[in-house]
């Protein structure tokens, strides 16, 4: 059964910033809650198209090889590769899980400049399209687990993201 999520959070930094952050996959560890202990294992980074300034973003076509543990108090660890498939600098770009925990997996993440009294800031928006996979017991986990450990990592790096851009 699919399954949507949004998130929104708004920080004191410029787009460019913000936007670079993102599209660079080597920060993806550090937004990840600690108890994750996410590891980049491999990127295949493709150049974002021509005229961007970020030397670091992940095209379309880059390949991020991640891993995990899946239950925080245990040493298990699980893969995800995920790909790029969408990128338009300083507005979006979405990723889709090639391999991992989730039958489907659609991410996009949206960009807006937006000034709050006075400050110039950005919208950071999260679209996720997902689906657990396992029919009902799937629709189960995500109801029990999952759609709340995902609302979870969101909560935990909108908590530490402005230090990071910091």
């Amino acid at each position: 059964m699919p399954s949507h999520l949004e998130f929104e959070q708004w920080v004191p930094f410029r787009i460019e910033r913000v936007f670079a952050f993102f599209a660079n996959p080597e920060n993806l560890p550090r937004i990840m809650p600690a108890a994750t202990g996410t590891r980049l294992i491999l990127l295949n980074r493709m150049p974002p198209p021509p005229g961007v300034s970020g030397e670091k973003a992940a095209g379309v076509g880059s390949t991020i090889v991640t891993s995990f543990r899946v239950l925080p108090f245990l040493p298990l660890r699980a893969r995800w590769i995920a790909r790029i498939t969408e990128f338009e600098w300083q507005v979006y770009f979405a990723d889709v899980q090639d391999s991992g925990p989730f039958k489907t997996w659609h991410h996009r993440h949206e960009f807006a400049a937006e000034t709050r009294e006075g400050v110039n800031g950005t919208q950071v928006r999260d679209v996720i399209d997902y689906e657990v996979g396992f029919g009902f017991l799937g629709a189960i986990a995500n109801a029990l687990f999952v759609r709340h450990q995902m609302e979870n990592a969101f909560a935990q790096r909108q908590a530490i993201l402005p230090t990071l851009l910091s």
